[in-house]
Protein backbone atom coordinates (compact mmCIF):
# COMPACT_ATOMS: atom_id res chain seq x y z
CA UNK A 1 0.00 0.00 0.00
CA UNK A 2 1.08 3.50 -0.63
CA UNK A 3 2.34 5.41 2.56
CA UNK A 4 -0.34 8.37 2.94
CA UNK A 5 0.16 12.06 5.09
CA UNK A 6 -1.04 12.79 8.24
CA UNK A 7 -4.04 14.57 6.23
CA UNK A 8 -5.04 11.64 4.78
CA UNK A 9 -3.15 12.40 1.04
CA UNK A 10 -0.95 9.64 -0.05
CA UNK A 11 2.93 10.54 0.73
CA UNK A 12 5.06 11.31 -1.95
CA UNK A 13 7.62 8.97 -2.90
CA UNK A 14 9.77 10.97 -5.20
CA UNK A 15 11.46 14.53 -4.52
CA UNK A 16 9.61 15.73 -8.16
CA UNK A 17 6.38 14.81 -6.16
CA UNK A 18 7.51 16.58 -3.31
CA UNK A 19 7.93 19.73 -5.22
CA UNK A 20 5.23 19.22 -7.18
CA UNK A 21 3.25 18.63 -3.94
CA UNK A 22 4.83 21.97 -2.36
CA UNK A 23 4.17 24.19 -5.25
CA UNK A 24 0.36 22.98 -5.53
CA UNK A 25 0.48 24.06 -1.60
CA UNK A 26 1.66 27.18 -2.12
CA UNK A 27 0.43 28.02 -5.82
CA UNK A 28 3.99 28.99 -6.77
CA UNK A 29 6.22 28.20 -9.86
CA UNK A 30 9.03 26.09 -9.21
CA UNK A 31 12.48 27.81 -10.32
CA UNK A 32 14.19 25.38 -12.63
CA UNK A 33 17.64 24.51 -12.04
CA UNK A 34 20.58 25.13 -14.56
CA UNK A 35 23.77 23.15 -14.70
CA UNK A 36 27.22 25.30 -14.55
CA UNK A 37 30.22 23.88 -16.40
CA UNK A 38 32.86 22.25 -14.36
CA UNK A 39 35.18 25.50 -12.64
CA UNK A 40 32.30 27.87 -12.88
CA UNK A 41 30.99 28.58 -9.17
CA UNK A 42 27.18 28.10 -9.18
CA UNK A 43 24.80 31.25 -8.88
CA UNK A 44 27.74 33.18 -10.74
CA UNK A 45 27.24 34.77 -13.61
CA UNK A 46 29.51 34.48 -16.72
CA UNK A 47 31.51 37.16 -18.54
CA UNK A 48 29.87 37.78 -21.99
CA UNK A 49 31.73 36.87 -24.67
CA UNK A 50 33.50 39.67 -26.94
CA UNK A 51 32.23 39.85 -30.44
CA UNK A 52 34.88 38.05 -32.91
CA UNK A 53 35.61 41.27 -35.17
CA UNK A 54 36.79 42.82 -31.69
CA UNK A 55 40.09 40.28 -31.78
CA UNK A 56 40.30 40.32 -35.88
CA UNK A 57 40.24 44.42 -35.89
CA UNK A 58 43.25 43.86 -33.41
CA UNK A 59 45.37 41.17 -35.11
CA UNK A 60 44.89 43.15 -38.71
CA UNK A 61 46.19 45.96 -36.85
CA UNK A 62 49.36 44.67 -35.62
CA UNK A 63 50.31 43.10 -38.92
CA UNK A 64 49.46 46.46 -40.82
CA UNK A 65 51.90 48.39 -37.69
CA UNK A 66 54.83 45.31 -38.83
CA UNK A 67 54.35 45.57 -42.17
CA UNK A 68 54.80 49.45 -42.36
CA UNK A 69 57.47 49.09 -39.10
CA UNK A 70 59.36 46.51 -41.43
CA UNK A 71 60.25 48.87 -44.71
CA UNK A 72 61.09 52.09 -42.76
CA UNK A 73 63.82 49.70 -40.47
CA UNK A 74 65.28 48.79 -43.71
CA UNK A 75 66.02 51.71 -44.66
CA UNK A 76 67.36 53.29 -41.37
CA UNK A 77 69.95 50.22 -41.63
CA UNK A 78 70.67 51.10 -45.14
CA UNK A 79 69.60 47.41 -46.56
CA UNK A 80 66.83 48.35 -49.30
CA UNK A 81 64.90 51.22 -49.92
CA UNK A 82 61.55 51.92 -48.50
CA UNK A 83 58.43 51.98 -50.80
CA UNK A 84 57.26 55.59 -49.26
CA UNK A 85 60.22 57.28 -49.97
CA UNK A 86 59.96 59.99 -52.43
CA UNK A 87 62.54 59.44 -55.42
CA UNK A 88 65.88 61.55 -54.88
CA UNK A 89 66.43 64.14 -56.97
CA UNK A 90 68.04 63.88 -60.75
CA UNK A 91 72.28 64.33 -60.31
CA UNK A 92 74.43 65.42 -63.69
CA UNK A 93 74.44 68.62 -65.50
CA UNK A 94 70.95 69.84 -66.75
CA UNK A 95 69.32 70.32 -70.27
CA UNK A 96 70.49 73.82 -70.30
CA UNK A 97 74.00 73.33 -69.33
CA UNK A 98 74.33 70.18 -71.65
CA UNK A 99 73.00 72.87 -74.72
CA UNK A 100 75.61 75.60 -73.69
CA UNK A 101 78.55 73.46 -73.45
CA UNK A 102 77.60 71.60 -76.92
CA UNK A 103 78.68 67.83 -77.85
CA UNK A 104 81.77 65.80 -79.49
CA UNK A 105 81.30 63.38 -81.88
CA UNK A 106 81.75 60.43 -80.54
CA UNK A 107 84.73 58.07 -82.09
CA UNK A 108 84.21 56.13 -85.15
CA UNK A 109 84.16 52.23 -84.26
CA UNK A 110 86.84 49.64 -85.99
CA UNK A 111 84.74 49.01 -88.74
CA UNK A 112 83.37 51.83 -90.99
CA UNK A 113 80.14 51.93 -89.30
CA UNK A 114 78.33 54.59 -90.74
CA UNK A 115 77.70 55.33 -94.71
CA UNK A 116 80.10 57.86 -95.77
CA UNK A 117 79.17 61.53 -96.54
CA UNK A 118 78.20 62.69 -99.67
CA UNK A 119 80.84 64.11 -101.78
CA UNK A 120 81.31 65.75 -105.05
CA UNK A 121 83.65 63.58 -107.79
CA UNK A 122 85.90 65.32 -109.14
CA UNK A 123 88.32 63.85 -112.21
CA UNK A 124 91.83 63.37 -111.67
CA UNK A 125 93.75 66.14 -112.54
CA UNK A 126 96.52 65.89 -115.16
CA UNK A 127 99.27 67.98 -112.75
CA UNK A 128 98.42 64.48 -110.75
CA UNK A 129 99.43 62.39 -113.51
CA UNK A 130 102.32 63.85 -114.77
CA UNK A 131 103.91 63.87 -111.74
CA UNK A 132 104.80 59.91 -113.12
CA UNK A 133 105.41 58.07 -109.75
CA UNK A 134 105.89 55.17 -111.76
CA UNK A 135 108.67 55.77 -114.03
CA UNK A 136 108.72 52.98 -115.67
CA UNK A 137 105.05 52.97 -116.11
CA UNK A 138 103.45 53.92 -119.38
CA UNK A 139 99.94 55.62 -118.84
CA UNK A 140 98.92 55.64 -122.62
CA UNK A 141 99.68 52.24 -123.35
CA UNK A 142 97.81 49.99 -125.02
CA UNK A 143 95.43 47.33 -122.96
CA UNK A 144 95.31 44.16 -124.58
CA UNK A 145 93.76 40.98 -123.45
CA UNK A 146 90.62 39.72 -121.25
CA UNK A 147 89.58 39.99 -118.32
CA UNK A 148 91.90 37.94 -115.90
CA UNK A 149 93.99 37.77 -119.06
CA UNK A 150 95.96 41.13 -119.87
CA UNK A 151 98.85 41.07 -121.28
CA UNK A 152 102.09 41.47 -119.03
CA UNK A 153 102.63 45.36 -121.00
CA UNK A 154 98.62 45.84 -120.37
CA UNK A 155 100.13 46.19 -116.29
CA UNK A 156 102.53 47.75 -114.19
CA UNK A 157 104.12 46.90 -110.94
CA UNK A 158 102.87 48.88 -107.62
CA UNK A 159 104.97 50.15 -104.85
CA UNK A 160 103.64 46.99 -102.83
CA UNK A 161 105.15 43.90 -104.23
CA UNK A 162 102.74 41.28 -106.16
CA UNK A 163 100.44 43.91 -106.52
CA UNK A 164 99.73 45.73 -110.04
CA UNK A 165 97.27 47.46 -111.96
CA UNK A 166 96.36 48.80 -115.38
CA UNK A 167 99.03 51.12 -116.56
CA UNK A 168 96.70 54.39 -116.56
CA UNK A 169 94.92 53.30 -113.00
CA UNK A 170 98.62 52.25 -111.75
CA UNK A 171 99.76 55.96 -112.57
CA UNK A 172 96.59 57.51 -110.69
CA UNK A 173 96.50 55.22 -107.87
CA UNK A 174 100.21 56.04 -107.04
CA UNK A 175 99.64 59.85 -107.39
CA UNK A 176 97.33 59.14 -104.97
CA UNK A 177 99.45 57.04 -102.51
CA UNK A 178 102.17 60.09 -103.05
CA UNK A 179 99.45 62.82 -101.28
CA UNK A 180 98.66 59.44 -98.73
CA UNK A 181 102.13 59.35 -97.74
CA UNK A 182 102.83 63.29 -96.74
CA UNK A 183 99.58 63.06 -95.18
CA UNK A 184 100.27 59.99 -93.05
CA UNK A 185 103.42 59.46 -93.02
CA UNK A 186 103.48 55.97 -94.81
CA UNK A 187 102.20 54.14 -97.94
CA UNK A 188 98.70 52.98 -99.10
CA UNK A 189 97.82 49.30 -98.05
CA UNK A 190 96.32 47.19 -100.70
CA UNK A 191 94.95 43.24 -100.32
CA UNK A 192 94.53 42.79 -103.46
CA UNK A 193 94.41 44.71 -106.89
CA UNK A 194 95.09 43.01 -110.30
CA UNK A 195 93.35 39.16 -110.41
CA UNK A 196 93.82 36.29 -112.75
CA UNK A 197 91.31 34.62 -114.33
CA UNK A 198 92.80 31.55 -111.81
CA UNK A 199 93.11 33.49 -108.98
CA UNK A 200 89.47 34.77 -109.75
CA UNK A 201 88.30 30.74 -109.66
CA UNK A 202 90.23 30.70 -106.69
CA UNK A 203 88.82 33.44 -104.68
CA UNK A 204 84.58 32.70 -105.45
CA UNK A 205 85.76 29.05 -104.15
CA UNK A 206 86.64 30.49 -101.17
CA UNK A 207 84.76 33.47 -100.44
CA UNK A 208 81.75 32.33 -102.19
CA UNK A 209 78.59 35.12 -102.92
CA UNK A 210 81.03 37.39 -101.42
CA UNK A 211 83.10 37.29 -104.55
CA UNK A 212 82.24 38.31 -107.89
CA UNK A 213 81.45 35.69 -111.03
CA UNK A 214 85.30 35.31 -112.05
CA UNK A 215 85.51 37.08 -115.55
CA UNK A 216 83.52 39.76 -114.42
CA UNK A 217 85.36 41.28 -111.73
CA UNK A 218 86.80 44.60 -112.14
CA UNK A 219 90.14 43.23 -110.24
CA UNK A 220 90.19 41.17 -113.73
CA UNK A 221 90.31 44.79 -115.54
CA UNK A 222 93.53 45.67 -113.26
CA UNK A 223 90.62 48.51 -112.23
CA UNK A 224 89.76 47.72 -108.63
CA UNK A 225 91.86 48.02 -105.53
CA UNK A 226 90.71 46.32 -101.86
CA UNK A 227 92.21 48.18 -98.87
CA UNK A 228 93.69 46.86 -95.75
CA UNK A 229 91.43 46.91 -92.86
CA UNK A 230 94.00 49.49 -90.85
CA UNK A 231 92.54 51.89 -93.82
CA UNK A 232 88.62 51.05 -93.45
CA UNK A 233 88.81 50.73 -89.97
CA UNK A 234 90.52 54.51 -89.14
CA UNK A 235 87.81 56.91 -89.27
CA UNK A 236 90.42 59.41 -90.28
CA UNK A 237 92.25 57.32 -93.07
CA UNK A 238 88.98 56.37 -94.22
CA UNK A 239 87.82 60.08 -94.36
CA UNK A 240 90.72 61.06 -96.35
CA UNK A 241 90.49 58.77 -98.79
CA UNK A 242 86.76 59.41 -98.98
CA UNK A 243 87.37 62.90 -99.39
CA UNK A 244 90.73 62.87 -101.70
CA UNK A 245 90.65 59.60 -104.01
CA UNK A 246 88.24 60.55 -105.64
CA UNK A 247 90.28 63.61 -107.35
CA UNK A 248 92.61 61.01 -108.49
CA UNK A 249 89.94 58.58 -110.10
CA UNK A 250 89.57 56.08 -107.38
CA UNK A 251 86.16 56.00 -106.11
CA UNK A 252 84.43 53.45 -104.00
CA UNK A 253 81.21 52.40 -106.07
CA UNK A 254 77.58 53.02 -105.51
CA UNK A 255 76.63 49.29 -105.29
CA UNK A 256 79.56 49.10 -102.93
CA UNK A 257 78.11 51.37 -100.63
CA UNK A 258 75.92 51.15 -97.92
CA UNK A 259 72.36 50.33 -99.28
CA UNK A 260 73.51 50.38 -102.70
CA UNK A 261 73.09 47.21 -104.76
CA UNK A 262 75.31 44.77 -104.15
CA UNK A 263 77.62 43.45 -100.97
CA UNK A 264 78.71 46.08 -98.71
CA UNK A 265 82.10 46.92 -99.17
CA UNK A 266 83.83 49.88 -98.08
CA UNK A 267 87.70 48.52 -98.98
CA UNK A 268 86.73 47.87 -102.39
CA UNK A 269 87.82 50.75 -104.62
CA UNK A 270 87.59 51.39 -108.39
CA UNK A 271 89.06 53.56 -110.87
CA UNK A 272 86.21 55.57 -112.45
CA UNK A 273 87.41 56.37 -115.58
CA UNK A 274 88.97 52.87 -116.65
CA UNK A 275 85.59 51.08 -115.74
CA UNK A 276 83.02 53.47 -117.70
CA UNK A 277 84.95 52.47 -120.41
CA UNK A 278 84.52 48.47 -120.15
CA UNK A 279 80.89 48.81 -118.34
CA UNK A 280 78.74 51.57 -116.65
CA UNK A 281 78.63 53.41 -113.36
CA UNK A 282 76.92 51.87 -111.12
Amino acid sequence: MDATSQDGTPAPRSRREIREAAVSRSGKKPTRRVSTPRGRARGAHAAPAGPAWVTRVTVLGSLAAATIAAPLAATADGDAPSPFDLEPATSGPSTLALLQQGTTAPATASAIAAAPRERTVVAASRSSVERDPLPDCDASADVTGGNGQLSDHSLCSLWQDGEALRPDAAVSLSALNEAFRARFGRDLCLVDSYRSLSSQYSVKASRGYLAATPGTSMHGWGLAIDLCSKETGSAEVYGWLWDNAPSYGWENPPWAQRGGSGKYEPWHFEYRPGVEEVSTWH
